[in-house]
């Protein structure tokens, strides 16, 4: 009846060469009740891409069989059965390219399959779209996370539970009915023995990828479909430019414009700074990879201390007190000799006097900021000039003209 997949992929695109490294199938009835399991890693004949992500060694893949090696087999499990995986749109395109590669197409596709994050829109609509909070919502076990099996195990109970809350046949009896007649190519079975992990080494997961679990849903399934796309780009905390491309062509795909992204990205941080808050503390770390995370997303560092704001005031009306950790002292800037200082601002003596004291001290003083620059001095720190505000952007350290002055003098 249905046949549920997920995939450990090397990246986000397989137009961008990413290939699946492991993929998984789980086979239910129609009351959702597994029938039989099968995994194996893939050896995907290129680099893993994020290891600390899905925790495949190379070892283990060099070892592996490769997909033309069980795509027979792979389709004879998918046959004849509705295709149903936690973002289906994500799992379908790298199992249509993969099969492409051998040379075959094969019907797996949203319209024909059964999303369960989709779903989950529909019966679980106060949880996040993440496969663990859904779980959690369901009171289905999910371990071991980003490991295909467990994974593609977890998405069958939540089918499971789903199939528990609507009538007989299910409204997407259309589908079924599709499944057992659609044509798949015919492909042989090279009986080649599917390959599990060896060091499975489950570690705990990072800050962010706890809060991307936990992230609401939009309710806008097109929005959903590129958040999540984002989550699984973020989970390292660095977007690749080939992940960066891959984000577009979502957004693209999703027909999502300029605002929509922007406008998408501000809730993300907003709804990372919110959790952030929840518990009555926001830890230095957290706040640094907000900041982090802030850049990633084309935002800066008052856009965090915003979301923060709001996050701290949203908890106070819930009856949380929420306080932010103390920034711990850093190492004592210097300034050298042939280093880059920008003024802005009026501050009291004549501009043309502190420059000469910058001069004097073997300082170069810039007309404006670029990335160069290695100082800015402002009247109020907290100045919104255009100068501040770039220096905001490079990361650059804005200070008060005292403490300029310290510096020339310490």
């Amino acid at each position: 009846m249905y046949a549920v997949i997920d995939v450990e992929t090397t990246g986000l695109r397989p137009s961008w060469h990413d290939r699946v490294v492991e993929i998984a199938v789980v086979q239910v009835d129609a009351s959702g009740r597994v029938e039989g399991e099968w995994c194996t890693l893939v050896n995907p004949e290129r680099d893993l891409g994020p290891q600390h992500i899905h925790g495949i060694t190379a070892a283990e893949a060099r070892r592996a069989p490769r997909f033309d090696q069980v795509a027979g087999a792979l389709a004879g499990l998918l046959r004849g059965r509705v295709v149903a995986a936690h973002n289906l749109s994500f799992d379908a395109q790298f199992v249509v390219a993969e099969f492409e590669r051998v040379g075959v197409r094969v019907p797996v596709d949203l319209d024909g399959g059964l999303c369960t994050m989709r779903l989950a829109g529909q019966f679980l609509p106060a949880t996040g779209r993440g496969l663990a909070d859904c779980c959690r919502s369901a009171g289905v076990a999910l371990t071991h996370a980003h490991s295909a099996l467990h994974d593609a195990r977890a998405a069958a109970g939540l089918l499971a539970h789903f199939l528990s809350m609507v009538d007989q046949p299910p409204p997407w009896m259309g589908r079924i009915a599709r499944a057992a007649t659609v044509a798949w190519p015919a492909l042989p079975d090279a009986r080649v023995s599917p390959m599990s992990r060896t060091s499975p080494g489950e570690s705990e997961p990072h800050f962010l990828s706890r809060l991307v679990d936990r992230l609401p849903r939009t309710h806008r399934p097109d929005a959903d479909a590129y958040l999540e796309v984002l989550d699984r780009a973020l989970l390292d905390r660095h977007v690749s430019a080939t992940e960066a491309d891959a984000l577009i062509a979502v957004a693209t795909n999703l027909s999502l414009s300029r605002p929509d992204v922007v406008d998408l990205h501000a809730q993300y941080l907003q709804a990372l700074a919110a959790i952030a808050a929840a518990d009555g503390v926001v830890t230095g770390e957290e706040e640094k990879d907000l900041v982090a995370v802030a850049e990633l997303l084309g935002l800066d560092r008052t856009d965090v201390d915003r979301v923060l704001r709001t996050a701290t005031h949203a908890a106070g009306l819930l009856g949380v007190r929420t306080a932010r950790e103390p920034v711990r002292e850093a190492t004592r800037f210097t300034l050298d000799r042939g280093d880059v200082v920008v003024f802005t601002g009026d501050m009291g003596e004549p501009r043309e006097v502190w420059e000469e004291r910058a001069i004097d001290a073997g300082l170069v003083v810039g007309a404006g900021v670029t990335k160069k620059t290695r100082l800015v001095v402002a009247a109020d720190p907290d100045s919104m000039s255009g100068k501040a505000q770039k220096a905001g952007k490079y990361g650059i350290p804005v200070v008060h003209p005292a403490a300029f002055r310290k510096m020339l003098n310490p």
